[in-house]
């Protein structure tokens, strides 16, 4: 059996899918298809903190599922520009993880991870899976990946 790790930014799947679809990301679903007959080593959901109520309960919902939930607080500055992204965080945990993986799942569009992707697969021997919404994924992080699973309406929320 694969062992495998997944890393979502939670972030970057909210966005774009809500930019591209309309809707919300349906971790359920994507936790069945990244984890299907495999051991998942770690999984961990990356997100931002504003401390509200409905936050904190779509939190557990994702620890229910399986995730470690990593939160950094939302920061507004003077500008009213808002930080608060996990870039670096995701790129540290990935590069300690991986090697205690076969399969690392990263669920983002963020082209900003094409060098991490490309360093796992060539230096390290990781295949990478990168979940992501096809018009939101840099097409430098699908080319670095092992296997770019298109996030479309399987791996969607439908509205209620």
């Amino acid at each position: 059996m694969q062992k495998v790790v997944i890393l979502a930014d939670v972030q970057n799947l909210y966005y774009t899918t809500k930019q591209s679809y309309g809707c919300n990301f349906d971790y359920n679903a994507f936790w069945a298809a990244a984890t299907h007959q495999r051991q998942v080593v770690k999984a961990i959901a990356y997100a931002i903190d504003r401390g509200d109520e409905k936050q904190r309960q779509f939190q557990n919902i994702l620890r229910a599922i399986g995730f470690e939930v990593k939160l950094k607080p939302f920061i507004q500055r003077a500008d009213g520009s808002a930080k608060g992204d996990w870039d670096v965080g995701i790129t540290l945990d990935a590069l300690e993880y991986a090697a205690e993986a076969d399969v690392l799942v990263l669920a983002s569009g963020d082209g900003d991870f094409d060098l991490l992707v490309t360093k796992l697969c060539q230096n390290k021997g990781i295949h990478v899976e990168v979940f992501g919404v096809p018009q939101f994924t840099a097409a430098s992080l699908m080319n670095a990946a092992t296997r770019y699973v298109p996030i479309n309406r399987e791996l969607l929320l439908r509205a209620q």
